[in-house]
């Protein structure tokens, strides 16, 4: 067998008679080479800016528009958790806004606009308080504020889901306690929304404090 694939070789290397030996052209060199990636799917745009993006409850988002049609939250409560939502540290769900920080901050348009009403510190409070009551947002001590992480989220679903199980132990794991005891109807261990204080007298609005 060794003989026979040395005699092929040796053949296979033999020109036929009348063949042209085609004749070594010089390799051409590389000019360039290109490698796209695609973007990791943690990339943002920023088409808003550099503030950051969270992650919302479609659900919530839904609920809170209904709510705010329906007279049965404040107007100041709906602008106090925007304005903490969109505040919070990037993966931890939590703000260090004072209400005196949250007040001036929610009034920068008003100081814009002749003749409009500013929003009271008093009045931040009782929003701040009503939120709390609502679940939407939880006293983390110091002047620190806890959002409630199922409704918005600062962050990407990892971080999110370690807040969560995070402030779910803090509460013995609770399903009836922050942050789990408000969300859709249909999901086991969770209830709707209900806010028997606003249900039987129409929300004043009190931004003017």
């Amino acid at each position: 067998m060794t003989t026979l694939a040395m005699k092929m070789g040796q053949a296979s290397s033999i020109t036929p008679p009348g063949a042209r030996r085609e004749s070594r052209r010089t390799p051409r060199k590389v000019k360039q080479i290109r490698i796209d990636y695609e973007d990791p799917p943690t990339t943002t745009h920023d088409m808003a800016g550099d503030e950051g993006y969270s992650l919302a409850s479609n659900w919530f988002t839904a609920k809170l528009a209904q709510l705010i049609i329906a007279n049965r939250i404040t107007p100041s409560q709906v602008a106090v958790f925007l304005y903490v939502a969109s505040g919070q540290k990037r993966g931890t769900g939590v703000t260090s806004y004072t209400q005196q920080e949250i007040t001036d901050a929610l009034n920068v348009e008003v100081k814009k606009q002749p003749g409009a009403k500013a929003i009271t510190r008093p009045t931040v409070n009782r929003a701040v308080k009503a939120l709390c009551k609502y679940g939407w947002l939880e006293s983390a001590g110091y002047g620190r504020i806890q959002l409630n992480v199922r409704l918005w989220f600062s962050g990407n679903s990892d971080d999110q889901r370690d807040v969560l199980g995070q402030i779910a132990a803090n509460h013995d794991n609770d399903p009836h306690a922050f942050p789990y005891r408000i969300g859709p109807g249909d999901l086991t261990g969770q209830e709707a929304f209900d806010f028997p204080d606003l249900v039987t007298r129409p929300a004043k609005r009190d931004v003017a404090g």
